[in-house]
């Protein structure tokens, strides 16, 4: 991915969301442009007109970090938007790296001790990749139709996007494949030169009209907590709440847990897919399977 692109169709994306009302200022005479014009976004993050233009064009090297806040205030950039501005312009100022793999990041015993120690609530543990890396006995039953697709290592964004299930499982899906593809610019952001992360944008931008429209958005997103809602094939619909945890001393790995509200459907339903997760054979537990093939190699 290129960072100039990034940066140029980034800038652009937000400044066309912003109207000049929204902004402060008179929407007098004729525009040609949608949102504002860059001599405003200049204005407003009180840079030349020049400067900024050499920003939009893609170039932020050297850009101070007090320019960098100043124009995402201009912008009305969110929390995500401000941090992944804050990821372009550090790629923008180092050394251009070569593309590189990353190794399969194990799941340290504690972890998975802690996940099995939550017998009440679903959850995972995934990278930014949205690989699905290690769960809990609840957290699997949960997402057995995401096990049920062969292709490794489990992958969220992929079975959103690619797999025609997808859509009766979850009942929201939009905002699911909506919410997946700001997380993978994100992380896109943050990690720009990992090989594995760009051959899957790859894939799905290749193998989905969905993924390529909301790629060309450039939305980016926190997905810190939230609902969740399923339809799943054994227990029926599901809403739970989660909460997504970064984990500290392994970064780049997020544990995600789920609830329901007490004495709800959902919460009854948890109940029984307990009882159904129970039934299922011990050789499919979580961690026999997620690990295998790491790079997606044993594709059907």
């Amino acid at each position: 991915m290129d960072n100039s692109s990034e940066v140029r169709e980034f800038l652009t994306s937000r400044r066309a969301k912003i109207t000049p009302q929204q902004a402060g200022l008179p929407a007098a005479g004729r525009r040609r442009v949608k949102g504002l014009r860059r001599e405003e976004v200049a204005m407003l993050a009180g840079v030349s007109a020049e400067y900024y233009a050499r920003m939009e064009r893609g170039n932020l090297s050297g850009t101070s970090e007090a320019v960098l806040n100043s124009l995402a205030a201009a912008l009305q950039l969110d929390e995500s938007e401000r941090a992944h501005l804050m990821d372009l312009a550090r790629t923008a100022s180092t050394t251009r790296k070569p593309a590189r793999r990353r190794s399969p990041q194990p799941i340290r015993p504690a972890l998975q001790q802690l996940l099995d120690a939550m017998t009440e609530a679903p959850a995972f543990i995934r990278n930014g990749r949205l690989d699905i890396l290690a769960t809990n006995r609840l957290g699997k039953a949960l997402y057995w139709p995401v096990f049920q697709d062969p292709t490794r290592p489990v992958n969220l964004a992929r079975f959103q996007f690619l797999n025609p299930d997808a859509a009766e499982y979850m009942t929201e899906l939009d905002y699911q494949q909506s919410a997946s593809a700001a997380l993978l610019r994100t992380e896109a952001g943050q990690d720009p030169y990992n090989r594995d992360l760009s051959d899957l944008i790859g894939e799905l931008s290749t193998r989905s009209e969905d993924f390529r429209s909301l790629w060309a958005a450039h939305d980016v997103r926190l997905h810190r907590t939230g609902l969740k809602r399923f339809h799943h094939p054994a227990v029926g619909d599901l809403t739970l709440a989660f909460e997504g945890l970064p984990i500290p001393n392994d970064p780049g790995l997020t544990l995600t847990a789920m609830s329901a509200e007490p004495g709800s459907a959902s919460h009854d339903g948890l109940r029984l897919l307990a009882s159904w997760a129970a039934t299922l054979d011990q050789s499919e537990q979580p961690n026999s399977e997620i690990a295998d093939d790491p790079h997606g190699a044993h594709r059907p």
